[in-house]
Formats: structure tokens, C-alpha cells, sequence
């Protein structure tokens, strides 16, 4: 077997198309978006390469034929945040059923990472946001991935244990009907915060829209940069968020909280665009934006899919989040446009959240786990600390 770093588009395309081969009978299996794949490694769209590096490499047998493919990376600004030790990430891993193949390939990033100063490497992650390809599958491999999310075989679970990875934390994913009833405690927390008239709750209008950067700013730097690995959101940033957003976005899964006018929660969610995706197989080109077009017209998807919920600690434990809940409960069960609900991930490190999301009446729909790899395995090794 053979490593071969990825450094022309002949290698890139072998990268990109080894998923294809491996799940081409796996009837849970969505390909993700060619160009999704390949922005992460592309610096002029990739942010992360201002304060990072990575690389990627593919494996072949000795017949040519790829078996294998990983990328690592080195991201300055969280390198040291939230850790005992510089740790560095990998990624993107895919692997025929074969153990050897797969303790090569983290052996590479091991050595590419220890070789930038690093001790430790957690995976598999996302050269970025958090938010996308993150976490290994370990349960729900019966349910289809939602867009930007990690699918994976049962077998690579085996693989990264038996190398030496540790779990730093489970990723709880829940789901849910539209329809259907909420905890009363949700109720209960809403009255509370309807009892302060400083306190205003409703979905974003249409003519705020161009203010939702700012807002995202706002609510996601003061609920949660700085706690762990989170790094501030810029204007920049969250200008280009909202720009990708903008073509699929529905006011009415747009939630914030306002406090004397200024925006101090959200809960903001989004068509699950995974289920439109489906039918393009991995390409948006003329073709493909044709097919996004047609299905979106005709609302082929019926699910929701939350992204971000957060409120600021100054407004913590006043019933917003019950608020917010309702709110949204209000205006989507009468509406019947969306039959399903699933969340973004929720770290088992966020217990606050979990007890939320479970009063929703929400179930753990999938399970991935964000693993630790320290190179020094005689150093005492710790889970990610609990959020207070």
C-alpha cells in the first residue's frame, strides 16, 4: 500500500470520488456537494487557511486502485484553546474494511502533525466550522445524513478505537414531529419571560433581513465564543453565512429573542436542504441547479433542521428558551409545511441544552463521537470539560 499526498486535480478527483465507490450500496448514504468537499481545501474559500494549514493524501493498494483517503490540519487559533496539550485535527477519513489501511492513514497525520508541534489530534473533524463534518457516526445508520454531516460504515468506529482514540465527546442529535405536543415546562418558562415587557419573541420579518448578521454576530459571541474550542464569529463571517443561507431561507424558522430591542437569543433553523441534494448526486451544475429548483418549488422536503440556539448568560434561567419554543410551536403547527424536526448537534458536554431539547419532546436520533488522540498516551487523558 501506498500514501500519496493530494497535490494535482487528477489526486483530488480520486479523493473526492472514493466515497462514491464506497457507499454506492448504502441506501442511508446522501453525497455531499462536490464543490463542499472541495472548498474546505481550496484557501481563497476556506477562511481557516488566515490562521491554519492543512493537507490531505489518498491510499493505494498496489494495483493503483485508492482504498483510503484523510486530510489533517493545524488550526492556530483553537490549537491551544480548551486544551492540556497543541492539538491539531484530521479528517475526511474513508476506508475499505481493512485495519491496516486505516492505522496507515492515521499514522500519516500523526506524523504530519507531531512534525508542526502538535500532541494530540482529535477526529474526525473539520478544517472550520464545527458545524460541518464533524464527529464520527457511531448510531442512526439507518437514517440519512442531514446536509454537512458526517456519514460513515460502523466498521470505522473499530478502527479509530483500536488506534488509540479516545471519545472527548459525544454529539446527540435529536428529532421530532412538527406536530405534537411540548413539555409544560416550556409553557411554563414562557410566561415568565412574557411577564417582562422589555422582552419581545417572534420569527425575523423579511425586512430585518439584512440586519441578521449582525444579530447572528451579536448572540453567537456573547452565547458562545470563548467556551472551549468556539472562536468569535466576525461580521465577515457571518456575512458570508447568511449569504449562503439566503437561498434556501424561510422567515418563519428564524427565532430571535429581544430584549429593549436588542437581539440577546436565537433559534434559528433551516430547510434541510440534504433532501433535495440527494437528487443532484454531488454536482451543481447546470443540470444539478435545475433539479435544486424544481424540488425546492415543489417542497420535496419536509424536514426542518435546527442550526443554532443560544441565549446570552446575562438572560440565562428566565424562561427565553421556553419562549422562543412556543413561538415557533405557534406559527409551524398551523402551517403544516414541515412534518419533521431535527437538530444540529448537541455536545454531551451541554447538558442545559440537552434538558431543553428533551422537554421539546425531541429523541436521540443519532449519535457521533469527536475523538482525542494523544500522542503521549502515558499523560492522563480528559473528556471536554462540562459547560456551566
Amino acid at each position: 500500500m501506498k500514501i500519496i499526498e493530494v497535490t494535482t486535480p487528477q489526486l483530488a478527483r480520486e479523493f473526492l470520488l472514493l466515497p462514491v465507490k464506497l457507499y454506492k450500496n448504502e441506501p442511508a448514504w446522501i453525497r455531499p456537494l462536490d464543490q463542499d468537499i472541495e472548498s474546505v481545501f481550496d484557501p481563497e474559500k476556506n477562511k481557516a487557511f488566515r490562521h491554519g494549514t492543512c493537507t490531505r493524501w489518498i491510499l493505494q493498494n498496489k494495483e493503483g486502485e485508492t482504498i483510503g483517503r484523510v486530510a489533517a490540519f493545524v488550526n492556530e487559533k483553537i490549537v491551544h484553546k480548551g486544551n492540556d496539550q497543541p492539538t491539531g485535527g484530521m479528517g475526511f477519513f474513508e476506508c475499505i474494511n481493512n485495519q491496516d489501511a486505516a492505522f496507515l492513514l492515521f499514522d500519516q497525520c500523526k506524523a504530519w502533525l507531531q512534525a508542526k508541534g502538535m500532541e494530540a489530534m482529535d477526529g474526525p473533524v473539520n478544517f472550520g466550522s464545527r458545524d460541518r463534518w464533524w464527529g464520527l457516526l457511531i448510531e442512526g445508520f439507518d437514517r440519512e445524513p442531514n446536509y454537512q454531516c458526517n456519514y460513515n460504515f460502523p466498521y470505522y468506529k473499530d478502527f479509530f478505537e483500536a488506534y488509540g482514540f479516545q471519545v472527548y465527546f459525544y454529539q446527540f442529535t435529536y428529532a421530532r414531529s412538527i406536530q405534537g405536543p411540548l413539555h409544560p415546562r416550556l409553557s411554563e418558562k414562557a410566561e415568565i419571560a412574557r411577564k417582562d415587557p422589555d422582552y419581545d419573541f417572534r420569527y425575523l420579518r423579511k425586512s430585518e433581513f439584512e440586519k441578521l448578521p449582525e444579530y447572528l454576530m451579536t448572540v453567537y459571541n456573547r452565547a458562545w465564543a470563548n467556551r472551549s474550542e468556539n472562536p468569535e464569529l466576525t461580521m465577515a463571517q457571518a456575512k458570508v453565512l447568511v449569504k449562503q443561507m439566503k437561498p434556501i431561507m424561510d422567515e418563519k424558522l428564524l427565532y430571535f429573542g429581544f430584549y429593549k430591542g436588542e437581539p440577546v437569543s436565537f433559534f434559528l433553523s433551516l430547510p434541510e436542504i440534504n433532501q433535495i441534494f440527494k437528487y443532484v448526486n454531488g454536482k451543481l451544475d447546470w443540470l444539478g441547479k435545475l433539479k435544486f429548483i424544481w424540488h425546492t418549488f415543489r417542497r420535496t422536503n419536509k424536514k426542518a433542521f435546527g442550526i443554532l440556539f443560544g441565549v446570552v448568560p446575562e438572560h440565562q434561567g428566565k424562561g427565553l428558551d421556553g419562549a422562543m419554543i412556543i413561538n415557533a410551536r405557534d406559527v409551524l403547527q398551523p402551517n403544516a409545511r414541515y412534518e419533521q424536526y431535527e437538530l444540529n448537534w448537541i455536545g454531551d458536554f451541554n447538558p442545559k441544552m440537552i434538558l431543553v431539547v428533551e422537554q421539546v419532546g425531541a429523541e436521540l436520533s443519532k449519535r457521533h463521537a469527536t475523538y482525542r488522540k494523544l500522542f503521549d498516551e502515558t499523560k492522563p487523558f480528559r473528556r471536554a470539560p462540562i459547560l456551566k
